[in-house]
């Protein structure tokens, strides 16, 4: 497949306060200091000639360090991405994901730029879960349409 696409889970939890997501922040110097609209879902390439649910579920489990959770998943419309990428997403229930088990994989760039000094940093930096309403102000632009299928999806709205 080609690299322009991407693979993801969208974990969601039904509280007494209503339908939570969970997102992940990127980590990296780039992100340090961004929150709202700086969130994602958990989602990474799709290797070629790799089944994209396989490389949403391979994806989660790299960025967070644990395996996504049994069940099934609803299917989640395309999304095309401000700089040209799809990502495919799929909707997971699961209302035992503690954020503090985070355990991403890692990156190395250098850093400071210009410095010759390498530095590694965490791809996701942190998880937590948001109540519908807070995601919308958290998550990148871009992927915000996979917020509102979910609502329509199980809160019927």
């Amino acid at each position: 497949m080609p690299q322009r696409h991407s693979a993801g889970l969208l974990l969601y939890r039904e509280t007494a306060a209503g339908l939570e997501v969970l997102l992940v922040h990127p980590g990296g110097p780039f992100w340090a200091n961004k929150d709202d609209g700086a969130w994602s879902i958990p989602k990474g390439h799709i290797e070629e000639n790799e089944d994209p649910l396989a490389a949403a579920r391979r994806e989660f489990e790299e960025e967070t360090g644990v395996a996504p959770p049994p069940g099934d998943v609803l299917p989640l419309e395309p999304l095309t991405q401000p700089g040209g990428k799809i990502v495919q997403a799929w909707a997971l229930r699961c209302g035992d994901f503690a954020p503090e088990r985070l355990r991403s994989n890692t990156f190395t760039m250098e850093w400071p730029p210009k410095s010759g000094a390498s530095k590694t940093f965490p791809e996701i930096d942190r998880a937590a879960w948001f109540p519908l309403d807070a995601a919308r102000r958290k998550i990148l632009k871009g992927q915000a349409g996979f917020l509102d299928q979910i609502a329509r999806m199980i809160c019927n709205f």
